[in-house]
Parts: C-alpha cells; structure tokens; sequence
C-alpha cells in the first residue's frame, strides 16, 4: 500500500499507513451515529419532578400565614375582632333574611368535609382513570391529610365555642372545650375545590374562580346562619389556602407514591385481572358475544354482509362469481 498523503500531526506516522487508527475513528464514528439515532424517551407530564418555588409563590404563603397567626393572636387577646364577632352574633342575619335559610341551610352542606369529598373523589377517579396515573386521588388525599392536621390542631387547642353556646358578653369563648375555631366548613370547601383547580389542565382559571367562590360563599353562610364567628371563618380561609399554598411542596411525595403505585398494579394486579378475565370475551369491547344454544337446535353459520365496492368491482370480471 502506497500513502499519497502525510499528515503532520504527532499521532500519524508519515512513514507508515495508519490503519489501526482509521478503523478507531470509523467505529466511534458508527457508535456516535447510534446513539444519536435513539429516540429519547420524554417523561409523561404527569410523571414530572419538583420544582422550586416561584417568588410570588413564596410572598403569597408568607402573607397568608402572618394573616393567619395575626387573627389567632387577635382572638386570644380579645381584640377589637372580637368585638365585632358580637356585633355580628347580635345583629342576627338569619333573622334579617329569613326567605334564604332554606336555600343556604341547603347549600352549606358544599363546604361539608364527607359530601364534598365523595363528589370531587368521584370526578378524580376518573381522570386517575382517564389518565392511568394515581395522582388525582393522591394529591385529594394529601390535602385532606394537610387540612385535618393544621385545622384540627388549632380547634383543639383553641377550644372555642360557637355563637349558640356562647356563656359571656365580649369574651373570646376559647378553652371550653369547644371545636369552632377555625371553621372547618370553610377551609374544607377551599381545600376541597381548590383541588379542583389545581388539577386543572384546561380552563384553570375559571375553576380557579369558581373555587374561590364557593369558599367565600360557604364561609358566609356558616356567618349567615349562626354557626361561626367572623374570626372562624376569616381563620378558615387562610387555614385552607396555607394548604394549597403547600402541596407544591409534597410533589415529590406524590410523584414517587404515583411511580411505585402504576408499578405494583402493572406487575402485580392488572395480570391476575387479565388472567381471571381472559375467557369472558363477551364482558370487553370488542369481544366475541357467545349465544346460547340448545341441546336440539343445530348451529348455523350466519352470512356476513358484502361490501357494495366489492361487488361493483367484482362484477366486471370476466369470471362469474359463485356464492
């Protein structure tokens, strides 16, 4: 073999046919190619990990929990907010709008921890289903574990009583073994629905609205009809959106608990499923629908329809069809 041409570089010997080195370079060349010929597998936007949270993120959950301590302390001390939880009781709403109980005795039920769950676990059932991921439910239930823990430990610790069974004119009504502060029908309608929205992947904004409605509304109707203070229900609203303002935070959790549950029921569950189901064709779409037949009746082939192209294209062959 004759080299035509030399190269100057230190690796190459210009007295020899480097060989050895052309078939390197071909080969990782060829892996090079390889791996860029890979599809890259994107991970689902269910699947998605952590992020950080925005700055406006973290001012908003400041603000709402400075809010939050402030009426806590407002309350202890017997302040002015207190004061104007009597005014309130005194002035008795329910009696300046009587022809509403009804309807508003009705529509408190919204704000109800057991009501509200069931109906918005039933519509995250079927998106968990819709979408084959468990994160639906899995962020409901967090959230309602946040809410039961937060409120419920300041309704215990409080121990305030409601306006029916207040004893004092102007005291605080706390340490009497009530369970009014915070308002649990208020921060469990903002939870509740507020789940909604954040799992909304269209029109966010107006399920956004409509959960700030239906919190707003619920908390004034416990006002309306006598069963909270004003303190319980403000308390309420920023107990309820501390928690949507956290989940951010338990995504990882989620994520990991959404990984490990789509794993278990893909090994584990959806073959004993299919193995149980497998001779009831019937029960699928698309199976085959078995007919019963008696022991005296015979079975008869039935003739399937013919596509009208088939026969129009048939029908100009020189060789008859014979059916």
């Amino acid at each position: 073999m004759v080299v035509t041409k030399t190269t100057s570089g230190p690796e190459l010997n210009p007295q020899h046919c480097n060989v050895e080195g052309v078939r390197n370079q071909r080969t990782e060349g060829t892996l090079l190619e390889r791996e860029l010929d890979k599809p890259v597998k994107e991970q689902p936007p269910s699947r998605e990990r952590w992020r950080p949270l925005s700055r406006t993120h973290k001012i908003l959950f400041a603000v709402t929990l400075v809010a939050y301590a402030t009426i806590i302390v407002a309350v202890f001390s017997t302040s002015r907010l207190v004061a104007l939880d009597w005014e309130v009781m005194k002035w008795k709403p329910y009696e300046q709008w009587p022809q509403v109980w009804d309807f508003l005795n009705y529509y408190v039920i919204a704000g109800q921890r057991g009501p509200a769950a069931i109906a918005v676990s039933a519509w995250l059932g079927w998106r968990s289903w819709r979408t084959k991921s468990w994160r639906p439910l899995l962020v409901l239930g967090v959230s309602l574990v946040l809410l039961n823990m937060s409120v419920g430990a300041v309704k215990i610790g409080t121990g305030r009583l409601g306006p029916h069974y207040a004893h004092i004119y102007g005291s605080n009504e706390i340490f009497l073994g009530g369970d009014i502060f915070p308002s649990g029908h208020t921060a469990n309608a903002v939870v509740t629905w507020g789940v909604v929205a954040y799992l909304a992947t269209r029109w966010r904004r107006t399920g956004a609205v409509l959960a700030s409605w239906t919190g707003l509304s619920v908390g004034a109707t416990t006002v309306y009809l006598g069963t909270h203070w004003v303190t319980d229900v403000v308390a309420g609203w920023c107990a309820g959106a501390l928690v949507l303002l956290a989940l951010p935070l338990f995504e990882p959790i989620i994520t990991s608990a959404d990984e490990r549950l789509c794993r278990y029921w893909a090994e584990n569950i959806a073959p004993r499923l299919r193995e149980r189901f497998a001779g009831r064709g019937g029960n699928r779409p698309g199976g085959r629908t078995s007919v019963p037949v008696r022991h005296d009746q015979k079975r008869t082939s039935v003739p399937m329809a013919r596509d009208h192209r088939d026969i129009a294209s048939r029908a100009n062959r020189s060789v008859p069809i014979v059916s």
